[in-house]
C-alpha cells in the first residue's frame, strides 16, 4: 500500500495516525518461528528477494511476541552517525549488493536499521481487511525492538506538530494513515497521506550528456524525466516519459564510473521522452532504455516543468520505471 502525495496534512479530527516518511527502503519481512529453512525471508516493493542483503535482520524471527508467524511492512534505513537522521546515499551500498563478499563488506562499514510499521499477517490469517488502528495495535504487542529493528512510532492527534519537528531535524516527510483504513496492496491510497518537507523523490533515466574535464572519461548529467501518467500497477501502460532536466552533482567518482557501465548497457538509438527535450540538449545526448530509476533532490520546479539545483542521491532498484510520476 502506498500513500498518496499531498501538500497538507489532513484535519486533525481524531479520525488519523501520523507517522515520519522515512528516507529508505520499503520491506515486507516474512517471518516464521517454526520453519526449518530461512525465518525470515526479505522482499523489496518490486517483488525482488533482498533477504542475503540485511543478514542483520535474520534475527527478526527471534522478536515475535504470541505468534508464530507473522508479514510485517517497514522501511529498512541507514542512519547516519553524526547526525543519528536516515541517510540514503549510505543505504545505496547495501541495497547495491549482491555477492556475499560485497554484503559483508558493506554490511560492516554500514548498519541498518528496519522500522517497522504494519503488520499484514499473524499465524497465517491475513488481516488487509483489519482497520489501521487495530493492525497497529497488535503491530506493538508482537515485535519487540531488536538491534537492528524497532517498531516506529506513531501518534493519533498533534500531526502539525510532528510536521514541524520533522522540517526542524531536515527529515523527509510525515504520512497521515486513516484509522480505520483497510492494507490496500499495491494501490496509491487517499487513505494514506503523505506530506513531504524536503523536495526528493524518484525520476526515470532517459539518456545523458558527456562529460568535460575531469568528468571526460565518464559523464556530465543525467537526462531524467517522469512517467505522465505513471502505472499503477505492474501490468499497467504509463504515460509518455516526461523530461524533467538533468541532473549532474551528488555522484561520487565510483558512481560515476559504475553508473556509466549501467549506461552504455541501456544505449538505445530513440529518444524516450515526449516531447523531446530542448535542442541544446538533445543534439548531444546519449539515449538510454528507460528502465532505471535514481532518487534526486532538488529546489523546485520551474515554470517550464524542469528542475532547479538537482542533485544525485542514488540509483533506486526497489522502484519500477513505469510507476514513477510527478509528485507535489
Amino acid at each position: 500500500m502506498k500513500a498518496q502525495p499531498a501538500e497538507d496534512l489532513p484535519a486533525d479530527d481524531g479520525g488519523w495516525a501520523y507517522e515520519v516518511k522515512w528516507d529508505g527502503m520499503r520491506i515486507v519481512a516474512e517471518v516464521d518461528t517454526a520453519t526449518d529453512g530461512p525465518r525470515v525471508r526479505l522482499w523489496s516493493a518490486n517483488g525482488a528477494d533482498a533477504t542475503a542483503r540485511f543478514p542483520e535482520l535474520a534475527g527478526l524471527a527471534d522478536s515475535l511476541v504470541g505468534v508464530g508467524s507473522a508479514v510485517l511492512d517497514g522501511e529498512v534505513v541507514a542512519l547516519d552517525p553524526a547526525t543519528g537522521r536516515p541517510h540514503f546515499g549510505r543505504l545505496q551500498p547495501r541495497m547495491q549488493a549482491g555477492s556475499p563478499g560485497a554484503v559483508a563488506r558493506a554490511s560492516a562499514e554500514q548498519a541498518v536499521q528496519f522500522l517497522v510499521f504494519d503488520v499484514l499477517a499473524a499465524d497465517g490469517a491475513w488481516l488487509l481487511d483489519r482497520p489501521f488502528r487495530d493492525r497497529r495495535r497488535l503491530l506493538e504487542d508482537l515485535v519487540e525492538p531488536g538491534p537492528s529493528w524497532r517498531v516506529s512510532p506513531s501518534q493519533e492527534q498533534d500531526g502539525q506538530l510532528l510536521l514541524d519537528a520533522v522540517r526542524a531535524q531536515g527529515l523527509e516527510g510525515v504520512i497521515a494513515k486513516r484509522l480505520d483504513s483497510p492494507y490496500e496492496p499495491g494501490r496509491r491510497s487517499p487513505q494514506w497521506r503523505k506530506v513531504k518537507v524536503r523536495n526528493v523523490q524518484e525520476f526515470v533515466v532517459g539518456g545523458w550528456l558527456p562529460g568535460e574535464r575531469s568528468r571526460s572519461a565518464t559523464f556530465g548529467a543525467l537526462l531524467i524525466g517522469y512517467h505522465d501518467p505513471p502505472a499503477e500497477g505492474p501490468d499497467d501502460v504509463p504515460g509518455p516519459l516526461r523530461y524533467a532536466g538533468r541532473v549532474g552533482t551528488g555522484f561520487t567518482d565510483a558512481v560515476l564510473r559504475s553508473t556509466l557501465a549501467d549506461l552504455e548497457e541501456r544505449g538505445t538509438a530513440d529518444c524516450p521522452f515526449h516531447p523531446a527535450p530542448p535542442n541544446d540538449v538533445a543534439r548531444r545526448a546519449h539515449w538510454v532504455h528507460p528502465d532505471m530509476v535514481v532518487q534526486v533532490a532538488f529546489g523546485e520546479w520551474t515554470a517550464d516543468g524542469v528542475l532547479r539545483h538537482p542533485s544525485h542521491l542514488g540509483r533506486r532498484h526497489d522502484k519500477p520505471a513505469s510507476q514513477v510520476g510527478r509528485q507535489p
